[in-house]
């Protein structure tokens, strides 16, 4: 094996953060590029030779191109093993599952998670550490440190792997083994959900759609579903990974994942739909014409874990991100354990299941999980649904009117204003932050401000402080206002705007939620000024 040695210049990319670089396609195929980075990860690492690295990812464009280079890469620094996901396919979820199980060093994920693909779409890469988790922000750091300063790479020259063909290859003195991509997950679930009993309730009759949205859930969907729990066949749908998703946009809403909505609210509706993104860390939950929110389905997910093999002993504690509604506060609060309000980025939700401070975790971003894992899982929520179904026997619809009878009702929103100019949302938020100090006691219509603040949150195990998390405006009467921009995108920026009111009274839950929550709307846009800052009559997309 030849390794060369390739003079470079500096990497001029971005700060990576947990989750990773993202850029254009056409940024990523740049000449070293890709390179720079992937030695800039190994340049911080320490005590990785002879190691097992994971590499896989969600199959959009450049990820077969990106996987070849990082082998290359990675034997040229002396890694001992490479565990690939065939064809180099590895959802998110799937890759911190086989980091866990086979005690790797580490893994490299090649995703721009929810972002359309295709060569004028987006791509990604991040590095994920030995706890099967998003790198810490020392380690992301360090990265960027190297990346500013790296004069060089070592490649080795090397005939490309054969990635669809299960087995091992010598790459020099490193192992390159090609996996099943479902095969750890799939022993897993088997692990933590009651799937005889899941089969039961397919055979007898209950009918699903789960929406794959042309990205890595499918072959997933289709091995466990169909194949382990007797789904009928075309139960999935959207199944083939496409290195352009098929042309759609693989983020699971009710705006984008549309083919599962228009036959959830159709006529002949299956009961149960369900859709999972790019790199299956996302889910979405739908019964018959009725939508749960992600804020919703956190909570009932903790109220019902006790009827699942995996969690039938209790939680240790439910930990949420910040613009996650309230509702888990109140499972929390009757099961009698703690629920952590921590900033948006799973690494907070790492060291708290590290810690065993928290078994359950959500993101009102449509991401839920558990200890099982440390990333968020797509498909892992929807088995999780799937086993309370089948224990409860009831609709989608019936569980969740029944969760609301029982700890009232969060009436809960997003609306999305994506890709608006950065500097007049940056503006925007800037002139928020001094509005805030003015707000203090005053009366907002029938609101009447109790506090107002940019979010700050000290983690309860490293006691690290990270600040400035986004704005939030609360109200006397238990509503709130959340203002964060948010950087998951490569064009311009995208503004979230997060609305929330409590109603303990259950003769309120037949209204909508835009309807219940159209007084909070029209403060929202009074208070930080959206359609005169950003031009915008409305969102993008509301969820």
């Amino acid at each position: 094996m030849m390794i060369n040695t390739i003079s470079t210049t500096p990497f001029e990319g971005q700060k990576p953060g947990t989750s990773g670089l993202r850029k254009k396609v056409s940024v990523f195929q740049q000449s070293h590029y890709l390179e720079n980075f992937v030695q800039s990860i190994f340049d911080s690492l320490e005590g990785f030779q002879g190691k097992t690295l994971v590499v896989g990812g969600d199959g959009r464009y450049y990820n077969k191109t990106a996987t070849q280079i990082i082998l290359k890469i990675a034997a040229a620094n002396r890694f001992g093993r490479v565990l690939v996901g065939q064809n180099g396919l590895l959802s998110t979820p799937a890759a911190s599952a086989v980091i866990r199980k086979h005690q790797a060093f580490g893994g490299i994920i090649l995703s721009a998670s929810h972002n359309p693909g295709g060569p004028d779409g987006d791509f990604g890469i991040k590095y994920n550490i030995s706890n099967g988790g998003p790198a810490p922000e020392k380690v992301t750091e360090a990265i960027y440190e190297h990346s500013l300063k790296i004069m060089e790479y070592r490649i080795t020259d090397t005939a490309a792997i054969d990635l669809a063909q299960l087995g091992e290859t010598q790459v020099g003195d490193m192992t390159v083994e090609i996996i099943d991509p479902v095969a750890d997950y799939d022993a897993l679930m088997a692990q933590l959900f009651d799937f005889e009993r899941i089969k039961a309730l397919f055979q007898s009759g209950f009918t699903m759609r789960f929406d794959a949205m042309h990205a890595v859930t499918g072959p997933y969907a289709q091995t466990i579903l169909e194949q382990q729990l007797g789904a009928p066949p075309g139960t999935v749908m959207n199944g083939v990974p496409l290195e352009d998703f098929g042309g759609g946009h693989p983020d699971p809403n009710l705006t984008y994942a549309h083919d599962l909505v228009d036959i959830m609210y159709g006529d002949n509706a299956p009961q149960f739909g369900a859709a999972s993104d790019g790199d299956g860390d996302r889910n979405m939950i739908l019964g018959q014409r009725f939508f749960v929110t992600p804020s919703d389905s956190l909570a009932v997910l903790a109220a019902n874990a006790h009827l699942t093999p995996g969690y039938k002993d209790g939680l240790a504690g439910i930990a949420r991100s910040m613009p996650t509604s309230e509702a888990a506060d109140h499972v929390a609060d009757a099961l009698g354990i703690d629920c952590f309000e921590t900033p948006t980025g799973w690494k907070f939700f790492g060291n708290l299941l590290d810690a065993g401070k928290a078994t359950l975790c959500g993101e009102e971003s449509f991401g839920t999980g558990s200890n099982h894992v440390r990333e968020k899982d797509g498909l892992w929520a929807v088995l999780f649904w799937l086993n309370i179904l089948a224990v409860r026997q009831q609709s989608v619809e019936t569980i969740v009117r029944e969760h609301w009878a029982t700890y009232g009702r969060n009436f809960y929103s997003r609306h999305d204003y994506e890709g608006v100019d950065s500097k007049a949302a940056h503006e925007l938020m800037e002139n928020l932050y001094t509005t805030f100090s003015q707000l203090n006691g005053q009366p907002f219509g029938s609101h009447i401000v109790e506090y107002c603040d940019d979010f700050s949150y000290i983690d309860p195990v490293d006691h690290s402080i990270s600040d400035n998390q986004g704005m939030r405006i609360g109200f006397q009467d238990g509503s709130r206002l959340v203002f964060r921009l948010s950087g998951t995108g490569t064009e311009g920026a995208t503004l979230r705007v997060y609305l929330e009111s409590f109603e303990k009274d259950t003769t309120q839950h037949h209204l909508d939620a835009q309807e219940a929550l159209a007084e909070l709307i029209k403060l929202a846009d009074e208070i930080a000024g959206i359609k005169k800052s950003l031009g915008r009559d409305k969102p993008s997309v509301i969820t």
